[in-house]
């Protein structure tokens, strides 16, 4: 455990600044523990600068004295990145959070880290723009921490990962420099993409202060069908039928397991499956319609068609904005509801889309192996290989929470058979720092450790985390 001495904490606390640091236990308790309750934290102070200055005062002195800190944002991750279990500073970005400019010519937001993400989407949507980048926690995640994570979410399959969203950043190192990239360019071809080593670099390697964002034409309406599937094995090919009939407009394919749904009405208040007489896998569909094309005739046509082929068994649209919303509150409240349900281990994998059948009868039959009284449950973002394969055991909690380690490298295992990805959107941080050393070469984690000694020589970002256990 790091302990801090107190002639440093009293430089970090005039570095941060009159109301930006906090030895209250109760003010710093919710920065301390993990969504999940999987984490809990400890730190002897929390840091709440309220500018990029303060962030470079802070770091200079973390640096000059080896002080490890660990950024925050949210504080919604899901692998235990953003929490100081070590004794670590707490560095929170909560206080950043101006938009400081929206171009509707370039189409560009800047964002400093702190704001919340669904305030981004609304300041975008105010000035008739859309900021695409949504997840079930944008209510309370931040900028800084979606681009800490490269957050994916339910959009990426017409947008991309938050990688593809960023033109710019402005980021601390270590040693307190600031890099300022905030120029929002296209095109840039004069030298490395340095913006692109912190975004999903967990804050191990610079702390982000501001985002400069891409902004797209808001979408004049949606069409929106949740639909039934005979099987799991129809869903890509139903997904490829209405790209090719929609010339790839398809926003959003969400694959849902009926025991993920079940949970959902069973836990969430007023939620309704409309499809509840079918037993097997649903898919939520969404097409963001411009203002010169409405899909809805489209994406009709193409469901009917495939329903003739036997690819779907039924279908419900969504008429009305409440209807969406609806069908949307369905696939949003699987983790709450999960969370609801008692102990489950959550795998947040992705695999080529060819293989998603594959992997979902493969796994399941895999972790019935290690602990015959569990049950998976999968949903996620299969138009994009991202599945969300969480295992229960009802009645067998303590078996479960004894058999993680075992299940989760069970299903690693099939992820790595079919060429997949052991975290798919939410990082590595405390989870799978060690597991990657098993599906990394060598030489990507030499290089990977190389990026962290030359920008964060005596390892005071985040340590402990991403990387495997050992000095960084």
């Amino acid at each position: 455990m790091t302990t801090l001495d107190a002639s440093i904490a009293e430089r970090l606390k005039n570095a941060a600044g009159p109301g930006g640091w906090s030895e209250e236990p109760n003010e710093i308790a919710p920065h301390l523990a993990e969504w999940r309750g999987r984490w809990n934290g400890t730190t002897p102070l929390l840091l709440r600068p309220a500018a990029t200055g303060s962030v470079s005062r802070i770091l200079t002195i973390c640096n000059e004295t080896a002080t490890p800190i660990v950024p925050q944002g949210g504080n919604t991750g899901l692998v235990g990145g953003q929490i100081p279990t070590r004794g670590e500073v707490l560095l929170s970005l909560a206080r950043m959070n101006r938009i400081r400019a929206i171009s509707t010519e370039d189409n560009t937001l800047i964002a400093e880290a702190g704001v919340v993400l669904a305030n981004i989407q609304k300041a975008a949507d105010d000035s008739g723009r859309l900021f695409p980048l949504s997840l079930a926690a944008e209510g309370s995640c931040t900028i800084g921490g979606n681009v800490s994570t490269n957050a994916g979410g339910v959009n990426v399959l017409r947008y991309g990962m938050t990688r593809e969203l960023v033109l710019g950043l402005e980021v601390v190192l270590a040693d307190g420099h600031v890099i300022d990239s905030l120029r929002g360019l296209r095109k840039d071809n004069t030298g490395y993409d340095l913006k692109q080593l912190f975004i999903g670099a967990e804050g191990t390697l610079g702390v982000v202060t501001a985002v400069m964002l891409k902004l797209f034409p808001k979408p004049a309406g949606y069409s929106t069908v949740l639909a039934a599937l005979p099987d799991v094995g129809r869903a890509v090919e139903l997904l490829n039928a209405l790209q090719t009939a929609t010339g790839g407009l398809v926003t959003a394919f969400e694959l849902m397991q009926r025991r993920a749904l079940d949970l959902v009405t069973k836990h969430i208040p007023g939620a309704v499956n409309p499809l509840d007489a079918h037993p097997g896998w649903t898919v939520l569909i969404e097409i963001s319609n411009s203002s010169a094309f409405d899909a809805t005739e489209v994406l009709e046509q193409a469901l009917a068609h495939a329903m003739e082929e036997g690819a779907v068994v039924d279908a419900v649209f969504a008429k009305t904005a409440r209807d969406r919303e609806s069908l949307w509150r369905l696939r949003e409240s699987i983790p709450e509801a999960q969370r609801q349900d008692g102990a489950s281990i959550a795998n947040d994998i992705s695999v080529p889309l060819s293989q998603i059948p594959e992997f979902i009868r493969s796994a399941e039959d895999a972790v019935r192996r290690v602990l015959p009284e569990a049950r998976s449950f999968t949903f996620g973002h299969a138009g994009d290989g991202n599945l969300h394969f969480a295992v229960q055991a009802p009645g067998h909690d303590a078996a479960l929470n004894a058999a993680r380690s075992a299940i989760e490298r069970t299903v690693q295992e099939e992820v790595e058979r079919l060429r997949g990805s052991i975290s798919a959107e939410h990082g590595l941080g405390l989870a799978k720092n060690d597991a990657i050393a098993l599906y990394k070469s060598a030489e990507q984690i030499a290089l990977m450790r190389t990026l962290k000694r030359a920008l964060d020589p005596n390892n005071i970002l985040n340590p402990g985390k991403l990387l495997p256990s050992g000095r960084s």
